[in-house]
């Protein structure tokens, strides 16, 4: 690609609209996963015995190894939101404003 392409796909609103969206659905993302990352390290300081407590008499899994368990899953599943969303909305959407460059178009 040219120079001039590349200039029409920055001056492209779709262009904004795109880069405001993953930057704002990944920051969203980062801040899910921050705060139950360092929720849980603030629950294992200053709780410990909160994290070895049995699910159920003479049980041998604590809530800990639960709570560990559900957050890498639920980190699995936003992965597989993010990749979904950016393999769908965010790839139709950077394949129009290329189009439109190529094109010439600046709608």
């Amino acid at each position: 690609m040219n120079q001039q392409i590349y200039q029409r796909i920055r001056e492209n609103p779709h262009f904004d609209t795109l880069v405001k969206a993953r930057s704002q659905l990944s920051w969203t993302l980062v801040a899910v996963v921050l705060i139950l990352f360092y929720g849980l390290i603030l629950v294992v300081a200053f709780n410990p015995s909160l994290m070895g407590q049995r699910l159920a008499e003479g049980s041998v899994v604590t809530l800990g190894v639960i709570l560990i368990l559900a957050m890498f899953i639920l980190f699995w599943i936003l992965t597989a939101f993010y990749v979904r969303r950016a393999n769908t909305e965010f790839d139709d959407l950077t394949q129009k404003i290329v189009d439109d460059a190529i094109r010439g178009d600046r709608s």
